[in-house]
């Protein structure tokens, strides 16, 4: 699959996976957590009639995914339905949105058979107030023989999720990893020039930044200078 070496969490992932668990992924963006929902393809792929349904909140990002899985299974392979458009949505791989999962399973679809992995990406869209309740419709209906892989860069009670997702689907694996493989920095742009926005050390605003952010202050007059002038 992939020519790197995995990170502890990854590994942990795709290990629960081939014990035949489901699993809950929090990790920070960037740090990989796609490489479990991935395995659970290959993990699929690599019998002769296993699906994998991988679904995402949005048309774009389910694009996206379908175009690599594609890269990898080649394209009779890999399905895409989204609402408007259907690419061979009876392949062994398809990629969708969380609603047209939804609507498979109030309806029974012949598609659902043989499946035995489904990746909901983004899972943290559970708490969304419009889109949410879909979410655990899926997670509550998909049949028990199916595995689950939530993957979620925000989900903030990762263990309390955890435990529902145990209690609904059976036994589930929970990984949280919260080691940041790119670190983040803030900056503020200021007149062409990038200055930190924050001090390493002491987390407050640089001096440096504050005294150029002051400078053009003055050389303005003051943020309300336009406000200033004669009365009625």
């Amino acid at each position: 699959m992939q020519r790197f070496r995995l990170d502890p969490f990854q590994l942990e992932g795709c290990r629960a996976l081939e014990e035949g668990r489901s699993v809950l992924v929090a990790a920070p963006t960037g740090a990989g957590k796609t490489i479990v929902g991935e395995f659970a393809v290959h993990l699929a792929m690599r019998e002769p009639s296993d699906k994998a349904f991988y679904t995402t909140p949005m048309k774009a990002l389910s694009n996206q995914k379908f175009r690599e899985l594609q890269d990898v299974y080649g394209p009779e392979n890999v399905g895409l339905l989204t609402g408007d458009t259907n690419i061979n949505g009876n392949a062994r791989v398809v990629v969708m949105t969380t609603e047209v999962l939804r609507n498979m399973l109030y309806a029974d679809s012949p598609a659902l058979r043989d499946l035995r992995y489904v990746v909901m990406d983004e899972v943290h869209f559970l708490a969304d107030r419009f889109r949410g309740a879909v979410w655990e419709e899926v997670i509550i209906h998909l049949p028990p023989s199916v595995r689950l892989i939530a993957l979620s860069a925000t989900v903030s009670n990762a263990e309390e999720f955890g435990d529902w997702l145990d209690a609904v689907r059976g036994d589930t694996e929970i990984i949280v990893s919260e080691t940041r493989p790119v670190p983040l920095e803030q900056h503020v742009l200021v007149r062409g020039d990038l200055l930190p926005l924050f001090d390493d050390r002491a987390g407050v605003a640089t001096a440096l930044g504050n005294q150029e952010l002051l400078r053009i202050r003055s050389a303005r007059g003051g943020y309300d200078s336009g406000r200033r002038g004669g009365g009625g």
